[in-house]
C-alpha cells in the first residue's frame, strides 16, 4: 500500500504500465491511467487524502457455452473480459465496510452485525454483509475498510456486474486482511453464497468463477464444492473474428422472478426423479417418463430440462472444437446453443412483457447478417440485456452500424479476453 499522493505520482510516471497492460488492450491504456487517477481523486473526496491505498480489479465475464447449466451442476465455458470494476481501497479503524460506488449512495456495513437482513435484499449492502459473514464462518479475518469503485461492466448486460462486485469485495478482504490467502475459487464460492442467501437471487456459480479465475475456462460443477476448472487455449483474434456483446438497452430490473423460475422448474423435474439436480437425472429415463414430467411439472419445465441435457452435452463439444482448431464447428455449436435457449429454455424475453423483445430482435438481425459466416446467441441470464455474436472482421463495421441504428449508439461492444481474474493491482509487476 502507498500514500494516496504517492500512488498518483506513480501513475503519472508509468509505474503501473506493465501491470495494466496485463488487464486492458493496449489501445485503452492511456484512458485507463486517467480512469485510475480519477478513482483515486474520488476516493480522496469521499474518505480523505491522508490514506494508504491500493487498487483492486475484478473483471466482467462472458458466457461462451452452458446457458443456465451451472445451477444444475452442469458444465460451462466462460471467459473473463477487459471490462472491470476498479476499486481504490484502504483499511479503516471503525470495523465498518464503507463502499461508495460511482453513481450510487454509499453503503455502510457494520461488521458486528452480520446476520441477513430482509430489508437489504437486492442491494449491494446485502452482498457486502454476506461476503463478510461467510469469510468469518470460514475462519478468515475481516476488518473495516473504505473503498471507492468505478465500473465499466454494463449493468444488466449479462457480463455479470454483480459477480464482479462480489469478487472485488472478496479480493479486497483476501489481500487487506488475509495476505491474499483466499483462493480465487473460494472467493467465487463466497460471492455466490452471499448472492443466494443475503441478496436473494438463486444464481449459479459460473459468473463468480469466471470473474475470479480469469482467462477462458471450462468449468464442470458436478461437485459444486470442488468444481473442475480447465483452461481452454484458443485465440479468437487468429480466426479473424471479433467477440461482440450487443446491448439492446433492456434492463434486468424486476426480472428476478423470471430468473428464479428457471432453477425452480428444473429442480421440480429433478425432484420427480428423487434427486436434487438435473445433472443426476438419466436423460433416457427422463424421456421415457416425459408424460409424467408434463403432468407433474408442466411443459415449460420439461422443455427447460431438455435444454439442460442438450446444452450440458454441447459444452465439451465446443471446448473440443476450439482446442482442435475447428472454429467453424464451434460457431455451429454456438448457434445451436442459442436456438436451444430460445426454444426450450425460453429466456429470450419475459412472458409478462411480450412487447419488449429486444433480444429476439437482435438475434433475428444477427442471423440475417451473419448466417453462414458468424454465430449468435443469447448472452448471460437472458430476458433482457445482451446477445453475444462472433463476427467476421470483414463484417464488423456493417454489423456494429446496423446494431447501432436499431439499439442506439454504443450498443455494440467489442471485447478482449482478460487472462487475470480478481486481483490487487500493484506497480512494477
Amino acid at each position: 500500500m502507498q500514500q494516496l499522493s504517492q500512488v498518483i505520482t506513480s501513475l503519472r510516471k508509468g509505474a503501473y504500465g506493465a501491470t495494466l497492460a496485463r488487464l486492458y488492450p493496449s489501445a485503452q491504456l492511456a484512458a485507463q491511467l486517467i480512469r485510475y487517477q480519477s478513482a483515486v481523486e474520488s476516493f480522496a473526496m469521499c474518505f480523505g487524502a491522508q490514506r494508504d491505498i491500493c487498487f483492486f480489479s475484478a473483471p466482467g465475464r462472458t458466457e461462451v457455452g452452458g446457458n443456465h447449466t451451472d445451477h444444475q451442476s452442469g458444465r460451462v465455458l466462460a471467459a473473463a473480459v477487459n471490462l472491470d470494476i476498479l476499486c481504490v481501497a484502504a483499511r479503516n479503524k471503525n470495523e465498518h465496510i464503507r463502499i461508495k460506488s460511482e453513481g450510487y449512495p454509499q453503503d455502510d456495513v457494520d461488521l458486528s452485525e452480520l446476520s441477513p437482513r430482509r430489508s437489504e435484499e437486492n442491494t449491494a449492502a446485502a452482498l457486502i454483509r454476506g461476503i463478510a459473514a461467510r469469510c468469518v464462518e470460514l475462519g478468515y479475518r475481516v476488518g473495516g475498510f473504505d473503498a471507492y469503485t468505478v465500473s465499466d461492466v454494463l449493468k444488466g448486460s449479462g457480463l455479470s456486474s454483480s459477480a464482479a462486485f462480489e469478487v472485488a469485495v472478496g479480493t479486497i478482504i483476501s489481500h487487506l486482511f488475509n495476505g491474499g490467502r483466499i483462493s480465487p475459487v473460494e472467493i467465487a464460492q463466497i460471492g455466490q453464497r452471499a448472492e443466494n442467501t443475503y441478496f436473494g437471487k438463486p444464481s449459479g456459480l459460473m459468473d463468480q468463477m469466471a470473474s475470479s479465475v480469469g482467462g477462458f475456462v471450462a468449468i464442470d460443477f458436478a461437485d459444486a464444492a470442488k468444481p473442475l476448472i480447465e483452461p481452454v487455449a484458443f485465440d479468437f483474434a487468429a480466426q479473424n473474428h471479433t467477440l461482440c456483446i450487443v446491448d439492446t438497452k433492456g434492463n434486468h430490473a424486476d426480472l428476478t422472478p423470471e430468473y428464479a423460475a428457471i432453477p425452480r422448474e428444473m429442480k421440480a423435474v429433478s425432484e420427480l426423479f428423487g434427486v436434487q439436480k438435473l445433472r443426476q437425472v438419466d436423460e433416457r429415463s427422463f424421456f421415457d417418463r416425459l408424460p409424467e414430467v408434463r403432468q407433474h411439472c408442466g411443459d415449460r419445465a420439461a422443455l427447460r430440462a431438455i435444454h439442460f441435457f442438450s446444452e450440458n452435452a454441447r459444452v465439451p463439444m465446443q471446448a473440443k472444437a476450439l482446442q482442435s482448431g475447428d472454429f467453424g464447428e464451434f460457431k455451429r455449436l454456438v448457434v445451436e446453443s442459442g436456438q436451444s435457449s430460445f426454444c426450450c429454455l425460453q429466456n429470450v424475453f419475459a412472458c409478462a412483457e411480450p412487447k419488449e423483445q429486444g433480444l429476439s430482435l437482435a438475434l433475428a438481425l444477427s442471423e440475417r447478417l451473419l448466417r453462414g459466416r458468424g454465430a449468435w446467441r443469447v448472452h448471460g441470464g437472458g430476458f433482457a440485456g445482451t446477445i453475444q455474436a462472433f463476427v467476421p472482421d470483414g463484417l464488423l463495421g456493417l454489423y456494429c452500424r446496423q446494431m447501432a441504428e436499431v439499439f442506439g449508439e454504443g450498443s455494440c461492444h467489442m471485447l478482449s479476453v482478460r487472462q487475470v481474474g480478481g486481483a490487487m493491482i500493484t506497480p512494477g509487476e
